[in-house]
């Protein structure tokens, strides 16, 4: 999975703080892309090619509530805009629980916990 950014220093500063509260952390850097992951990578953040415009939907799975917390409050504070706090989803069902934001470049970031 991966998305194309328009600025990498600034994306990879706000995707640290959204997947390292999720456990995650960075397994590939060079010049044009950086890759996460927990054991290995398996999102990436590039500029190999112009930004889709914020078209993108990503939505991430956290272990926990606290993860969701973590994870919309480090990306607000990391260049990322509310687009829906950490709350229950009953509309996804009894045990959804997730967060939304809109990364720097546009693209909406789901973090969610339970079944939907």
């Amino acid at each position: 999975m991966s998305v194309e950014v328009s600025e990498l220093e600034r994306s990879g500063r706000f995707y640290d703080s959204v997947v390292g509260a999720l456990g995650w952390r960075r397994h590939v850097e060079s010049d044009d892309q950086i890759g996460w992951g927990i054991v290995r990578p398996v999102f990436f953040a590039s500029t190999r090619h112009a930004p889709s415009s914020g078209s993108g939907h990503i939505c991430f799975a956290s272990p926990g509530i606290s993860g969701v917390k973590g994870a919309w409050e480090g990306g607000v504070e990391n260049g990322g805009k509310d687009d829906g706090p950490p709350g229950q989803r009953p509309e996804y069902g009894a045990t959804y629980y997730s967060a939304y934001l809109l990364d720097p470049d546009g693209n909406r970031i789901e973090i969610a916990v339970g079944a939907h």
